[in-house]
């Protein structure tokens, strides 16, 4: 019998509740995927508004099928040298008995497998957003299936495994600072390396075309973080998914305020973009650290990451590469700030009795916090590069030009998010009225359209 599998008999008994509320949250992190799609959908241009949404919605497809496979066993399998995990029980989830729970839990294994598959869904749907409007749709496609089985798989097992390097050294991710955001981040720099920039990056307008989808995405991303969050405790027996429920919504609060401000001072307003993205640059920094600090830690954490995220997005236009929508600014570097910063904030008394800096813990859970942070990074960011690189040069990673000009959706999808034809009544104003502004719809070929 594989690690991870206890019989009914010997575990402390299936909690009903316990099993009812991971199935809540379950649910609550597929919700995100679709959530990320709007918020992504809402950012990008008309011309690549579905596409943007469908390499988001591919994943829940891709990602399902491997998982179900051999994904679950890499992740949580046997371990095999702390990098990777197999049990041949997991493969195909055919050796599971509905009668067996998780790890001496209270829930049975099937919902675990479930709980975790989400993650392994939403983290490559995540990196799509650094590669709107330019990467073909089957490139993507092949892309995902390739990274989840190299990369997420393998890094999920390091950190949350048993026998995981990274679990087995003690550095705390409560809910996927390192796994998922890192992980996510470091792989969208790594291929927007490689792919190249968008033609007109940084002389046409790439403005958002749907700030109400934005907000709508924000809004769901946030709620269903909650599952994302205090699920990940597996339970509630002992208020520990309590904590990082509250100060999931704190810190997510404070960052929305921090990168307001920031706004503010810096361009004189405050935006409903700058306001979404404060929300998910905290949600994002409270993610490995909300289960080790405490309400007022997680206002730093979220001020921290909410300020510093606001930065680093300008970092694109200084060292000239092209992340869409702010992958790398917002995940890689909100993953960076909440993991680093247990090592400051962690209480000692909720996770785990390891201490931060500022609780007398001295420098040791920052320095394997920093171990973490880095190695996940390294890894996806090179890993990424070299798949992206692969598949660039054999079946290509790029639409033509022509075609990113003219628009993706119509191209890869043979759809438009829009359908403006019937606007403005007679057949006649169909013919002859201008497209309206920034709808990316037909337009005289003679001047851009800023879509």
């Amino acid at each position: 019998m594989p690690p991870g599998i206890t019989l009914a008999a010997e575990a402390p008994g299936l909690s009903a509740a316990n099993t009812g509320f991971m199935l809540i949250c379950s649910a609550l992190v597929m919700l995100m995927t679709p959530g990320l799609a709007f918020f992504y959908g809402g950012m990008v241009r008309v011309k690549s508004t579905l596409n943007m949404l469908m390499m988001c919605f591919i994943s829940l497809g891709i990602v399902t099928v491997l998982w179900v496979l051999y994904g679950f066993s890499l992740a949580f399998g046997t371990d095999s040298g702390s990098l990777v995990g197999w049990s041949s029980d997991y493969v195909g989830l055919s050796g599971i008995g509905v009668d067996q729970l998780w790890d001496g839990s209270t829930i049975p294994v099937y919902v675990f497998a479930v709980f975790q598959l989400m993650f392994a869904i939403i983290t490559p749907a995540l990196i799509s957003g650094a590669l709107a409007d330019r990467v073909r749709f089957t490139a993507w496609a092949l892309f995902v299936a390739l990274w989840a089985t190299v990369v997420y798989f393998p890094v999920a097992h390091w950190v949350w495994g048993s026998g995981g390097w990274l679990f087995e050294m003690g550095v705390i991710d409560f809910a996927g600072g390192t796994a998922v955001h890192i992980n996510a981040g470091a792989a969208a720099l790594g291929v927007i390396l490689v792919i190249g920039k968008r033609v007109g990056f940084r002389r046409d307008p790439m403005r958002p075309h749907s700030l109400p989808l934005v907000m709508l995405g924000a809004g769901l991303l946030w709620f269903g973080w909650f599952g994302f969050n205090a699920g990940s405790w597996l339970g509630n027996d002992d208020g520990v998914g309590a904590v990082m429920f509250v100060n999931t919504q704190v810190a997510t609060a404070a960052a929305m305020l921090a990168w307001l401000a920031y706004e503010k001072i810096r361009h004189g307003s405050f935006t409903t973009l700058g306001a979404a993205s404060g929300a998910v640059a905290g949600l994002v920094a409270i993610t490995p650290s909300g289960g080790s600090s405490s309400p007022l830690g997680a206002i730093a954490v979220g001020a921290a990451a909410g300020l510093l995220c606001a930065m680093a997005v300008g970092l694109k236009y200084r060292f000239g590469y092209d992340d869409s929508l702010d992958v790398v600014g917002v995940h890689l570097v909100g993953g960076v700030v909440g993991s680093l910063l247990v090592g400051l904030f962690a209480t000692g008394g909720v996770q785990s009795d390891a201490k931060g800096l500022l609780y007398g813990g001295g420098f040791e859970q920052l320095g394997k916090q920093a171990v973490g942070v880095f190695a996940v990074l390294a890894y996806s960011l090179v890993v990424s590069a070299i798949l992206a690189l692969a598949l660039d040069r054999t079946i290509g990673m790029r639409v033509a030009e022509d075609d990113e000009i003219s628009g993706i959706d119509q191209v890869e999808h043979a759809e438009t998010a829009y359908d403006f034809s019937g606007a403005g009544g007679g057949a006649d104003s169909r013919r002859t009225a201008p497209a309206p502004a920034g709808t990316g719809a037909a337009a005289p070929q003679t001047r851009k359209v800023d879509a």
